[in-house]
């Protein structure tokens, strides 16, 4: 039977953390993946697909990155019950690729020892060779294969032919036979003395660690540089999102625009028309210009994450962040939130300690996540003028990081409060593996990237547009009696809730368009822009002042109102994903109620308060 004629093979990727086991998942499958969760569970999969030189189809499950099969989290749990074969609907795969990073074997043989206790068919991918190369340690890779009795093949994830080897394998023997199966797993003990052994027979080590990572760990840790560092790599991140997005944005506007006026010359006047420019393209091309700014602020992020830097990040800050209630291990599922609240409250399982894991879910979304930034941005643009300071730093960008730093400085607050009224008597020992320094492979940057835009452009399909459209049918609909005075929106559906909501947040300085763009900003938040064009579209004569809403609600709305709403969206209640993933995670609807509740009430507060000072300052 020819290898392309022979039945699809189906291998799963195991390996540490920081192995560069998603970066090879990346180089074998390119755009060929897809992102699921496991059944019942939040703890995501990836599943991908690739050919052979020999034309023979492999599928490729990449599964969470572990130390142990001895799981204490339930990414962990994940990757134990599938080795197993205790994930019902989940075939067992036909081969096991252990991901080991050739510079850090002494840590991953220990995987590898437990994986192969299986008896499970396997092969182990050695990556990173040529940083190994680079620190001059020598692996005599055919004795470790004959030790270990798999075979081993060497990777460099990062590198386009850095894969060849293990497809060779995969060509040439398939599915290696199995190593013989143990009673049960080796202790702790038997583990360390065999991990011993193997490095005194195959590997030679001119020194414990690199003398480059030990160079910039001594700066990057440092008590007073470390800081400086991590605030200005913050910093630059947000002063890029306004200084390196406003080329796309531009051109994103002109395009929605030019589509608007060719759809406009198209259709007669009418309820389509209207739909279309007024809905749709009001609604959809109001959140869509900021998309640049949102893939700037994720690739900041994949960048530090690809670079080695964020373990260090973290291990840095704990310091810090015991004190506010937190552990250092709370670092990366906040700075995730920063992104998204959903993924970076799944990162919490990654969090030993209970209490330090519920502390980072409740403050997780006071994270500013990328979908306050249209919202964020919107206003900046229409009250902050665009101008630098000091000839270096973009005003606007030092507001941005401002309201960054806004919610952080409320995330500390609540944190510290919950240590101060819920105390734990438990330890915050932080151990984490410090991998070595990297270049960021371009190509897992793009993969990341592109991922990013089709999860929001799905936003946009699947919660933006029905949502657009059902707000232009409130805000259309009924239409104004005879004789009625001013806008249609007033006497309609959308026109109602919002008078109806407008005496609870007249105090804040919101008129009625806030309060009816508030509510479908509860499914996402960048809705609320959305929502602003369409109310603003269907109030305005001139159909075009959507395109233009920046400069119509600066126009139209006070300096003090604009703070209050910018106060209010720092703390602002989660959207209803979020809550979903909340309740999932936690098992509670009393938690998720008190902090819906909670939320609601500070941002109410804040924006209050914001709005007051102003007035009088004003």
């Amino acid at each position: 039977m020819s290898q392309a004629s022979a039945a699809p093979l189906h291998i799963a990727l195991v390996g540490n953390p920081n192995c560069g086991k998603t970066a090879l998942f990346n180089r074998l499958t390119g755009s060929r993946q897809k992102v699921a969760n496991y059944a019942g569970v939040t703890v995501e999969r990836k599943e991908g697909h690739f050919e052979t030189p020999a034309g023979r189809t492999v599928r490729v499950l990449d599964l969470p990155g572990t130390y142990s099969l001895s799981a204490v989290s339930p990414d962990e749990a994940i990757t134990r019950d599938l080795c197993h074969g205790r994930i019902p609907g989940e075939p067992m795969p036909d081969l096991f690729v252990c991901v080991a990073d050739a510079t850090n074997l002494h840590l991953h043989l220990r995987l590898i020892l437990e994986l192969r206790a299986l008896g499970r068919p396997m092969l182990v991918a050695l990556n990173m060779m040529d940083a190994a190369a680079r620190r001059h340690i020598e692996i005599d890779v055919p004795r470790l294969s004959r030790e270990l009795g798999v075979p081993i093949v060497e990777t460099v994830a990062i590198r386009s032919d850095g894969t060849a080897r293990l497809l060779a394998e995969i060509d040439a023997r398939g599915v290696p036979p199995p190593p013989p199966a143990q009673a049960a797993l080796p202790d702790a003990t038997e583990l360390h003395r065999q991990v011993h052994a193997l490095l005194a027979a195959a590997v030679k080590l001119p020194r414990p660690t690199d003398a480059i990572d030990d160079a910039i760990d001594a700066v990057v840790m440092h008590p007073v540089w470390g800081l400086v560092i991590l605030a200005a790599t913050m910093f630059l991140m947000f002063q890029a999102v306004f200084s390196w997005a406003t080329p796309l944005m531009d051109a994103i506007r002109t395009g929605v625009e030019a589509l608007g006026a060719w759809v406009g010359a198209l259709l007669p006047a009418g309820p389509l028309n209207s739909l279309l420019i007024n809905g749709v393209l009001a609604g959809v091309g109001a959140v869509l210009v900021f998309l640049p700014q949102i893939l700037i602020l994720f690739l900041f992020i994949l960048v530090l994450e690809e670079s080695g830097y964020l373990p260090r990040a973290a291990a840095f800050l704990d310091r810090y962040m015991v004190g506010a209630g937190l552990s250092g291990r709370s670092f990366i599922p906040l700075l995730s939130s920063f992104a998204c609240a959903v993924p970076g409250i799944m990162a919490t399982r990654t969090i030993q300690d209970p209490r330090d894991r519920l502390a980072t879910i409740v403050v997780a979304p006071l994270m500013t996540c990328s979908a306050r930034l249209p919202v964020y941005a919107l206003l900046i643009g229409a009250f902050v003028p665009r101008q630098d300071v000091f000839g270096l730093l973009n005003l606007q960008g030092l507001v941005l990081f401002g309201l960054y730093v806004a919610g952080i400085a409320w995330a500390i607050v609540i944190a510290w409060l919950l240590k101060r009224f819920a105390p734990d008597t438990a330890g915050h020992a932080l151990l984490l593996e410090l991998p070595g320094y990297r270049l960021p492979a371009a190509r897992d940057i793009l993969i990341g990237l592109w991922e990013r835009t089709r999860i929001f452009l799905r936003r946009v399909g699947t919660i933006i547009v029905p949502l657009t459209v059902l707000l232009w049918f409130l805000s259309s609909y009924p239409a104004p009696p005879a004789g009625a005075a001013g806008p249609a929106i007033l006497h309609s559906f959308a026109g109602m809730i919002g008078r109806g909501l407008e005496p609870l947040f007249a105090p804040l300085g919101f008129g009625w368009q806030i309060c009816v763009a508030l509510v479908p900003g509860l499914a996402a938040r960048e809705v609320a822009v959305g929502a602003l064009g369409t109310v603003y579209a269907l109030s305005a004569a001139d159909a075009n002042t959507a395109s233009a809403l920046a400069g119509l609600i600066s126009a139209q709305w006070s300096l003090p109102t604009a703070l209050s709403l910018l106060a209010w969206y720092v703390v602002a209640p989660m959207c209803v994903s979020t809550m979903v993933v909340i309740r999932r995670e936690t098992q509670s609807w009393r938690l998720l109620a008190a902090i819906v509740v909670g939320l609601f009430a500070l941002a109410w507060l804040s924006a209050l308060v914001v709005y007051r000072v102003a007035l009088a300052l004003g």
